[in-house]
């Protein structure tokens, strides 16, 4: 097994059931301190098999595979997912291993594709909203600001994200838009209307402070360093490109922009 360095791991887990379990429980801790949401569905027998192949110096990429398709089908996001695993290996004091990531991605995909389509606000992959709820966003941001008197060019702006490079397949393209979407919910939070505009291209609509510039460049740099340590550095333009973009001063101008971006 490597790791995402090119390296071996070496392995060194007890392998009797009750370490097995104590891994386990190290993992869940770490989960739910960390990355997941709902501490009821977490646990899935899939677990209990990638903890079996890691005490028993086995690769976990065929559980883990199974994982991914189960988080899927439950509604788990990818970012979620695989911010899960992350915090496996964190656990047990290893380094990310990126086949396992990968296999776990194409389990999240396969297991998405099983699905019928639904239409939402919210990208699954990313977890951030699509540009048409972004697009209402900013019809109530013109419409305050029509109402205040203030034109919104000179009040709020869109950051945008460039991660985009070519020749990725699925998993790839998956595993980097999790990544991005983590980061702007930790950058951002709640209150920061945001969306995954194209393959690679993400934008947040911020209001105009001081502030403004060193925050897009904190982006850049959580937004490398999350893609480190999920493995998926290489799927990510470098250096990532963070711009800020002026709004138009109608809203039907600002939708003509997002179109803009998208392509």
């Amino acid at each position: 097994m490597m790791d995402i360095y090119g390296g071996p791991i070496s392995m060194i887990l007890p392998t009797d059931g009750a370490h097995g379990a104590v891994t386990r429980e190290r993992w869940r801790s770490a989960s739910l301190s960390e990355a997941w949401l709902r501490p009821g569905d977490w646990y899935h027998p899939a677990v209990d098999a990638v903890v079996e192949a890691l005490v028993e110096g086995r690769s976990p990429e065929a559980p883990a595979h199974r994982l991914g398709c189960a988080r899927s089908s439950a509604g788990i996001s990818l970012d979620e997912t695989l911010e899960d695993v992350v915090c496996l290996y964190r656990a047990v004091g290893h380094p990310v291993d990126a086949a396992v990531i990968r296999s776990i991605a194409l389990g999240w995909v396969h297991g998405r594709e099983r699905q019928p389509a639904l239409n939402g606000v919210r990208d699954p992959a990313t977890g951030l909203p699509t540009a048409d709820y972004l697009g209402e966003r900013l019809r109530e941001t013109y419409g305050r600001a029509a109402r205040a008197g203030t034109p919104v060019p000179e009040s709020h702006c869109l950051v945008v994200i460039d991660v985009a490079v070519d020749e990725l397949d699925a998993w790839q393209r998956m595993a980097r838009s999790a990544s991005v979407g983590r980061t702007l919910d930790q950058v951002f939070g709640d209150g920061h209307p945001m969306a995954a505009l194209a393959d690679g291209v993400f934008t947040v609509l911020c209001e105009r402070t001081p502030e403004l510039a060193r925050l897009s460049q904190t982006v850049r740099r959580i937004v490398e360093r999350n893609a480190q340590v999920l493995g998926v550095a290489d799927t990510m333009r470098r250096p990532v490109r963070v711009w800020l973009e002026q709004l138009p001063v109608t809203h039907d101008a600002a939708l003509d922009l997002l179109q803009h971006l998208q392509r």
